[in-house]
């Protein structure tokens, strides 16, 4: 019960931090709310950059496994794998076997095939990224079973939501724009390191006559000022559907090209999801609700992050 208790902590920690920055999530939780419903989120997404550096204390692979390791602790499982070889990424998404019965959301965590890029590409990210301070994974394990108090539960929280930022300095302006010119997901990493990509309302958990649909929901969003992705992914009645928010600008801070001194630029952080899930046929006159997730979908939500 121990990592149930940290998982839902953590969760609620992110969506704080996320919420703050991505002022439409703020704004569809006020709308559905007056509206008499109440919101859940159906997956939180995070992404990385497929790369194994050596450090004093040993390989860390900045992957996947990064935060594969942390909700695998914690109890969360693999339970689907999908590829994107036109943006060189790869996905896997978790969910844990209590997740109904605790109301856990799933998660979908992606990385940036580093191998596939130009050389001078993978170069110039692993120099900028070598240097981190990165979350020290050994100790999770035995600090959640020596936790015995709710003060040592909320220093193991405070601890895991300290991995979940960027781990390394600020890259200079010149490899964000070299590495945007090849993968629009690459700077992202860069710039926000392990912080949520996106979370997403699940609609089917909304509960309220005003809103009982995607459609409705991407409505009511657009009508509050939002600005809204252009279509909804997925046609009716198929096992999911997505659409989300426009990602908001943020100011972030990278190096000079030439003094290396600080400078703001803006940059894309994130966007706020909402996914309705169907009813799917998995045996001849059986059905149950689709709990995965679909390629051509995430490919298409992968660049509502690219800077224009």
């Amino acid at each position: 019960m121990k990592e149930i208790q940290i998982i839902r902590h953590l969760w609620e920690r992110l969506w704080q931090d996320y919420s703050y920055r991505v002022k439409y999530a703020r704004i569809y939780q006020q709308m559905i709310e007056e509206a008499g419903g109440q919101i859940a989120n159906d997956h939180i997404a995070f992404r990385s950059l497929r790369l194994i550096i050596d450090r004093p204390e040993g390989k860390i692979n900045l992957g996947i496994p990064y935060v594969a390791n942390i909700v695998e602790t914690l109890g969360y499982e693999v339970a689907g794998e999908y590829e994107f070889p036109d943006q060189y990424l790869y996905a896997r998404h978790y969910r844990h076997p209590q997740q109904n019965h605790f109301d856990l959301p799933k998660l979908f965590i992606s990385e940036l095939i580093l191998d596939a890029l130009p050389p001078s590409i993978t170069q110039q990210i692993e120099q900028t990224v070598s240097s981190g301070n990165f979350f020290n994974l050994p100790t999770l394990k035995s600090k959640i079973e020596a936790a015995s108090t709710e003060t040592e539960i909320e220093q193991i929280v405070e601890q895991l939501q300290n991995a979940f930022v960027r781990p390394w300095e600020p890259p200079k302006r010149s490899v964000v724009e070299a590495v945007n010119a090849v993968s629009q997901y690459g700077p992202w990493v860069l710039l926000h390191g392990y912080a949520v990509n996106h979370f997403t309302g699940y609609v089917n958990r909304q509960n309220t006559p005003s809103y009982p649909d995607i459609e409705t929901t991407a409505r009511g969003l657009a009508e509050r000022g939002i600005p809204m992705k252009d279509y909804i992914e997925g046609s009716l009645g198929s096992g999911l559907r997505q659409t989300a928010t426009k990602a908001v600008t943020e100011m972030v801070t990278v190096g000079d090209n030439t003094t290396g001194e600080s400078l703001q630029i803006p940059w894309t952080y994130a966007y706020y999801e909402i996914a309705e899930r169907n009813k799917i046929e998995v045996a001849p006159g059986q059905e149950a609700l689709f709990e995965g997730f679909l390629g051509p979908q995430a490919r298409n939500l992968f660049e509502m992050t690219r800077k224009t």
